[in-house]
């Protein structure tokens, strides 16, 4: 017992020393935990919206079947997301916060699979946590952690490039076959959610490309393709496999702009309003969207700000860094595969005014921005040695470690012992040596061998240097020598400049973390705004205390709650399949009551066409067993499922036939005043009345054909 307690009692210790081992590892995990915080907190103050109530209905009219997982939404295909909701719905039912505890948990994986994939990717510094918190933090990823609808797809599919591009970075630097595996499986983890997830696999091409590989444009596409064709064979299997898969059951959703001023709208809107505001801190201002998640709509003194800083950096980074224009050409070859797709599928239609602005179509490049910008800040990590056996060398390239970094391969040894240069390849099945130093220890990331860890970053060694300087450094390194403090990211600057410089980057950075700070705390306000979660709240205490013999007409909700575009799924027999005492609905009945807008029950009465006044006084039209009364209407209907409502008065039971054009109804007669609810279809300016039984007459002057509404008070 005494072991146990000492043991239990130095778990703390161990977690506290493991944690100030590393304190770049514990300020990430602090940004990665108040983000999700923050992120649950805004969801929280928000409920479930228009796609997720058809989402819920269709998992409670189904069971877990494949043939439910497989059947498409909107064109979608997601059974994870379809697996996840019909879970939720089955053992749940309509709740919002199993979807807000989800969509955390998937932040959570994300960011630790990215403060792992840049740990891997880039040198150690303080640096990685600014595209940590670009990611993390970033206004467009909004939506991705607040609406169940957009986080299913889109978390999922951010966690798969994260884990894709660490599996190929890990197969680039090892050559190690286990990669292979893990890059195949987070491709299909990103495809069970969201077709949108091919598009990993062009990413990890393009991020291979412009990272790993030299020369011009086509040498480096040949040299990607040939190096790494494991890689691409693999990923070419999967893509058209799936693409088979989804196009055979898909129906195209491929449109056609209606002219080159709106293609041009819609790229200024996505990359200005969206995009490149999104990256530095904004839009700062939202437009309400209903129960949606509301459309950046920027100032355009904001949008040009967005730009100028955007600006700035690359011109910053490119000339710190060779490797960095490439990054950046890789987030722009993205965002042009991410316009293209979204222009093929939404310009031309009713909305194409605002896909541009729809934060959620754009919240994957993110993932691509946050890695850019990690490249072009912190730099590339060295690699390590590749045995000979399994790399061959390239006669065609510079040796293996300039093929990567720039630099001759070092032979890497303890810390202590002189550096020599590599001696020629010789085939072995022994890898190199791992070493460790003071300081961050990248996970299978080879070593820095920066001989000055607390310097916040190293020069990158993406870009070739003349052997002389090689051999400098190595003879430096050979004497204990320690080359030169970092330039910081600007490159060298003269003295007199320098703290001005920093100072004015410390503010460019204060005023994009305020201004994510006040477009997050905006977009909040507006998601908090939900007339789905007072209408359901409502019903909820409404059907709590009603009789029960309460029934009503089936209907749609209110469209502020699902839109009319989704019918069937916006009738209230339907959206109401997962309540827990949920209303009866009837076609017929003496006494009906109807929700109001806002989920109150009141009486019903029908809103439409009624039947002229009748002949008879005191009676308005006579109906007798074995005759037929025809009633002119006041307005004609056209042909459809309508209500009708008739007050009466009869001299017996018995029943009764109405006709409406080609629709006909029988309902039963009651001896006294009474009234009937029915339903019918057909439609015309007259209604014919015939009764049955013994000596029935019946009195009438008051039908009425239409919809259920409330009745006047």
């Amino acid at each position: 017992m005494a072991s146990t307690g000492a043991g239990s009692a130095t778990s703390p210790g161990r977690v506290s020393g493991w944690l100030s081992s590393d304190r770049i590892r514990a300020a990430a995990l602090a940004m990665i935990a108040l983000s999700v915080l923050w992120r649950a907190q805004v969801a929280s103050r928000g409920f479930l919206a228009a796609d997720d109530y058809v989402m819920i209905t269709q998992a409670a009219e189904s069971d877990l079947t494949v043939e439910h997982l497989l059947s498409l939404y909107n064109n979608h295909l997601m059974p994870g997301g379809r697996m996840f909701t019909w879970l939720v719905t089955e053992h749940v039912g309509m709740a919002y916060w199993p979807y807000v505890l989800l969509m955390a948990i998937g932040q959570t994986i994300l960011g630790i699979t990215f403060l792992r994939l840049l740990r891997r990717l880039l040198q150690p510094s303080w640096l990685l946590l600014l595209p940590l918190g670009a990611l993390m933090f970033s206004p467009l990823t909004l939506e991705a952690t607040s609406w169940w609808a957009v986080g299913v797809n889109v978390l999922p599919m951010q966690i798969a490039m994260v884990l894709a591009v660490g599996a190929q970075v890990g197969y680039v630097q090892t050559r190690r076959r286990r990669h292979l595996v893990a890059l195949a499986l987070s491709v299909l983890l990103g495809l069970f959610f969201f077709e949108k997830a091919i598009l990993v696999v062009a990413l990890v091409f393009l991020l291979t490309a412009a990272l790993y590989a030299e020369g011009g444009p086509i040498r480096t596409i040949w040299s990607t393709v040939r190096r790494w064709w494991p890689s691409w064979l693999l990923l070419t299997v999967l893509s058209l496999g799936f693409l088979a898969a989804y196009l055979g059951t898909s129906e195209s959703s491929l449109r056609r702009p209606t002219s080159a001023g709106e293609v041009f709208s819609f790229l200024s809107q996505m990359l200005g309003s969206t995009v490149v505001a999104g990256l530095v801190g904004g839009p700062w201002q939202w437009l309400g969207a209903g129960d949606g998640a509301p459309v950046a709509a920027p100032p355009e003194l904001g949008t040009w700000v967005g730009w100028a800083i955007l600006a700035a950096l690359v011109v910053a980074t490119v000339r710190r860094r060779r490797r960095a224009g490439r990054a950046w050409l890789l987030l722009g070859a993205y965002l042009l595969l991410v316009a293209g797709m979204l222009a093929a599928t939404r310009l031309g239609s009713s909305f194409s005014g605002v896909a541009g602005g729809v934060p959620r179509y754009v919240s994957d490049a993110v993932v691509v921005a946050a890695i850019c910008l990690g490249v072009t800040v912190v730099g590339l990590a060295r690699p390590s040695s590749v045995p000979a056996e399994i790399e061959p060398p390239d006669e065609a390239e510079p040796p293996a470690g300039g093929a990567l970094s720039g630099t001759p391969d070092l032979v890497q040894k303890p810390i202590g012992a002189p550096v020599v240069p590599a001696p020629p390849p010789v085939r072995s099945t022994q890898p190199a040596l791992v070493v460790s130093r003071p300081g961050v220890i990248h996970a299978e990331a080879p070593d820095d061998l920066d001989p000055n860890p607390a310097s916040g970053t190293t020069p990158d060694t993406d870009s070739p240097k003349p052997e002389a300087t090689t051999t400098r450094a190595t003879t430096a390194a050979a004497h204990g020598a320690a080359e030169p403090p970092s330039p910081g990211p600007l490159g060298p600057l003269p003295e007199r400049y320098r703290e001005a410089v920093h100072v004015m980057l410390a503010l460019v950075l204060v005023a994009v973390c305020l201004g994510t700070v006040w477009t997050t705390s905006g977009y909040s306000d507006k998601w908090a705004a939900k007339s789905g979660r007072s209408y359901v709240d409502t019903v909820r205490i409404e059907m709590a205390s009603a009789p029960p013999d309460t029934v009503f007409f089936d209907g749609p909700v209110p469209s502020n709650v699902v839109p009319d575009l989704s019918w069937p799924y916006n009738l209230q027999s339907r959206f109401f399949r997962a309540f827990g005492a949920r209303p009866t609905y009837v076609d017929e009945a003496d006494n009906v009551s109807v929700l109001d807008s806002l989920g109150r029950i009141q009486v019903a009465t029908i809103v439409g066409s009624t039947i002229q006044p009748g002949p008879q006084e005191g009676c308005g039209y006579l109906v007798t067993t074995g005759q037929t009364a025809r009633m002119p209407l006041d307005e004609p209907r056209d042909d459809w499922h309508w209500v009708v409502r008739i007050g009466y008065l009869s001299s017996a039971d018995g029943t009764a036939t109405l006709r409406f054009g080609t629709g006909s109804a029988e309902f039963p007669v009651r001896k006294g005043l009474n009234q009937r609810f029915f339903r019918i279809v057909g439609g015309g300016d007259t209604v014919e009345l015939a009764v049955a039984g013994t000596d029935v007459s019946l009195c009438t002057n008051e039908i009425a054909i239409g919809n259920p509404a409330l009745k006047p008070e």
